[in-house]
């Protein structure tokens, strides 16, 4: 677990795969490098067919006797995992912030916290899976909840350790093994996930992480037959291919993908309030799927919303991620941000104005300006398709009625914030067609609750006991009440 590593920020970490608790090494790498400053960060191994067959391998041999071990005992290892993810705190902060441009602030107080929460939440809800029983006046019917199988776990770049604990933490716990097949540009957090899983002393195979592109790579994990879940987390594009893949096999897909929600305010809102809230919709760059993206403002306090919220992001501090006082950092790639670049010039071309911000930031070559965009039409790209980047689009509204048609007239239906009375904010939002939305607040979560979205933001919910539902094969153990005698004519 220790040779041939990569230092980063005085961080060791391997730059290979492990499979079935060894750590593995390919011919073949790709370059990482930082979004803060472009340095080479180190080579990665690329995965291959054969170490996807590997992987898959040991999981599917690992997989009998961690099923067999019941949820009490598969505690007393996720536990421990927990616990050594705490010990590694600062290194999982340093290797997120550099290799993916997290504030290093976040990572501190809100992602390695979630991360340990997300191991040991879902140890603990593992253990009421068992024991609910159906009476009827014919029979008991015993309700479980057994483990699937071998499940690949694919996640995004934009929060690589919260997002591939969030899916491990319940996989684990529902006694299934997995792969994680981290993303291509922000793979450290994953690999030292896997010292803290070897640390904890997870049998042989019950994790594995096998690194790599996403059309190679990720492309054979999805597509192999040992399957028994695939949980992804991403972008539509590729969710497609995924579900083709996971068709042909019939494997079920839970697929939490993008968003373009609403950000509404009403003209009873409480506007320094909601101002200040929607500055913080460029957090992590505006590389958040569930932020609120597209602005639907009353007319009648639009212009006193924007100077209001233009005072809070004119004082957003943009810089290097790893500086405590940073709110906006870097765009993590280079292709990534001359996507968010073309969105905004084809926006401006089409007739949309700019009410601030609009193009890249002198801070450094993949820093953008946090950008508010008018004037756009409701069919426009720039208010149909999801940009992730610090790119917002402002829109007014006379009634409540014209706020929904705008809110629901996009494909996405994650998430999405509602500003206003209380009454008044709460009704509204409970016609919004969307997974989840927040009343009054921003980003407020509890593991019990499910998360997920409707039309192009996704397929399924996780979160407490959605989670399970997905990672485990519900079985139906029927007993009957009095005996049974065998007749042709039972139906």
């Amino acid at each position: 677990m220790t040779s041939h590593l990569i230092n980063v920020a005085g961080i060791d970490v391997s730059p290979h795969h492990y499979i079935g608790g060894s750590r593995v090494a390919s011919p073949e790498s790709f370059e990482l490098h930082s979004p803060i400053d472009q340095r080479l960060l180190g080579r990665i191994s690329e995965g291959l067919p054969e170490h996807v067959d590997a992987a898959v391998s040991a999981a599917a041999k690992a997989f009998p006797a961690w099923a067999a071990l019941g949820p009490a005992q598969r505690k007393i290892f996720l536990d421990r995992f927990a616990a050594e993810i705490g010990k590694r705190s600062e290194a999982f902060c340093l290797l997120e912030s550099n290799d993916a441009g997290v504030l290093l602030s976040r990572m501190k107080h809100g992602v390695v916290p979630r991360a340990m929460l997300n191991i040991s939440w879902f140890a603990d809800h593992a253990l009421g899976l068992q024991d609910k029983v159906i009476e009827t006046e014919q029979a008991s019917h015993l309700v479980r909840h057994d483990p699937a199988g071998v499940v690949a776990i694919i996640t995004p770049w934009n929060s690589p350790l919260m997002l591939a604990t969030w899916k491990v933490g319940p996989a684990l716990a529902a006694g299934n093994t997995v792969v994680v097949k981290p993303p291509e540009w922000a793979p450290l957090t994953s690999s030292l996930l896997a010292d803290a899983a070897d640390a904890a002393g997870l049998p042989p195979g019950v994790f594995n992480v096998v690194q790599g592109r996403g059309a190679t790579t990720g492309a054979g994990l999805v597509s192999d037959k040992r399957l028994a879940r695939i949980s992804f987390t991403g972008s539509v594009p590729t969710a497609k291919w995924i579900a083709q893949a996971a068709g042909q096999n019939l494997v079920p897909c839970s697929l939490e993908l993008g968003g373009k929600s609403p950000f509404i305010v009403l003209e009873d809102a409480d506007l320094d309030n909601a101002a200040a809230t929607g500055a913080l919709m460029y957090r992590n760059a505006g590389q958040v799927c569930l932020a609120g993206t597209r602005f639907l403002v009353h007319e009648r306090v639009a212009d006193a919303f924007v100077e209001r919220m233009r005072g809070y992001v004119e004082n957003l501090n943009v810089g290097d991620p790893r500086e405590e006082a940073t709110e906006v950092g870097p765009i993590i790639h280079p292709r990534q941000f001359t996507r968010v670049k073309d969105f905004v010039l084809r926006a401006i071309a089409d007739g949309a104005r700019v009410l601030w911000g609009g193009s890249w930031h002198p801070y450094g070559p993949q820093y953008f300006e946090p950008t508010m965009l008018t004037d756009v039409r409701q069919d426009s790209e720039i208010v149909q398709n999801e940009v992730f980047g610090p790119v917002l689009t402002l829109q007014t509204f006379r009634n409540d009625e014209e706020a929904l048609e705008l809110a629901n007239g996009t494909d996405y239906g994650l998430g999405g914030v509602c500003y206003g009375e209380v009454g008044h904010a709460t009704a509204l939002a409970e016609r919004v067609r969307t997974g989840f939305i927040w009343v009054n607040s921003f980003g407020i979560r509890d593991l019990a609750a499910p998360f997920g979205g409707i039309k192009r933001s996704g397929i399924g919910r996780e979160g407490g006991e959605w989670s399970f539902e997905f990672f485990c094969d519900v079985k139906d153990v029927v007993v009957p009440k009095k005996p049974f005698r065998a007749s042709f004519s039972q139906r």
